[in-house]
């Protein structure tokens, strides 16, 4: 297991201060504000914490303020129903004070039923693509010297673009991307771990979808761009620490805002997750 892996499993291991109250923090990693997928992970893990021999199955948050990397995360969950097939959980996460980040989860009794999906593309297997920080390391000598450290950290999970882009100076392209995706070493086997540590990596890639049209580099300051909401599904069995390929493509930008969708498939394609998420991409003037 990496470092960086432990370190993760580490951050969703929250620590209960009371009944429904648990308390997060987040890694001293230099950014100016906190990890959306973070955040939604570690308020996954508060509301599971409250539940008893069910498993998510959906989840609905909006990002409401930044969240500071400084200070601790207080995540409050109102248990609003348990029923006999369903339990609903509602979840806050407070900073100084305020609200900045509110979920709501859906936890379901295993049940059989009707079955169908969506295939999954036809793509290059992960083993015949450079690595992240493969790709990273050969252009990271156009960064300034400060920002090399934070380019080139090392990741939790472990990320392979079917098609790179070029992070500096990118051309325009159709708003879709395939990305192959896993935790970088092995996880306990825990279900709803694994759910967790997929929130968290369904944050990675997502919103970059909306501005592959546009040519726009992360890098270039000319966007103003953070997470507004994220919603996830889980459709069926999975393990984050192998290899799932993160279809997504974005149907729609307008008024500053990028709306993305995700499809995960294990290798064998079987789609085990569902995403959809709207973010700011506001012009920098």
């Amino acid at each position: 297991m990496s470092n960086a892996l432990r370190e993760l499993i580490g951050l969703l291991d929250l620590e209960p201060i009371e009944v429904n109250l648990f308390r997060g923090v987040s890694p001293k990693e230099g950014w100016q504000r906190v990890f959306g997928g973070q955040v939604c992970a570690q308020a996954l893990v508060a509301a599971r914490r409250t539940v008893e021999g069910r498993l998510a199955h959906s989840f609905h948050a909006y990002f409401l303020r930044p969240g500071d990397p400084a200070v601790p995360i207080l995540y409050d969950v109102d248990r609003i129903r348990d029923g006999q097939s369903f339990t609903t959980r509602r979840v806050v996460a407070i900073q100084h004070g305020q609200a900045i980040f509110n979920m709501q989860v859906s936890f379901q009794v295993a049940e059989a039923g009707l079955e169908h999906q969506l295939p999954m593309p036809d793509v290059p297997a992960p083993e015949t693509l450079r690595t992240e920080l493969e790709r990273r390391r050969a252009i990271a000598d156009r960064l300034p010297e400060p920002m090399r450290s934070i380019f080139l950290r090392e990741r939790a999970i472990e990320v392979r673009p079917v098609a790179p882009i070029d992070e500096f100076d990118p051309e325009a392209r159709e708003p879709h991307q395939n990305v192959w995706l896993r935790a970088k070493g092995a996880l306990p086997d825990d279900p709803a771990l694994h759910e967790c540590v997929l929130a968290y990596a369904s944050d990675l890639t997502l919103l970059d979808t909306s501005i592959l049209p546009h040519a726009v580099s992360w890098w270039s300051e000319k966007l103003q761009t953070a997470s507004l909401d994220h919603a996830m599904w889980f459709h069926r069995p999975f393990r984050a620490d192998e290899w799932l390929l993160y279809a997504q493509d974005s149907p729609s930008a307008s008024g500053a805002r990028g709306f993305n969708r995700g499809s995960v498939f294990t290798r064998d394609g079987r789609l085990v997750a569902s995403v959809a998420q709207e973010g700011l991409i506001r012009p920098r003037r």
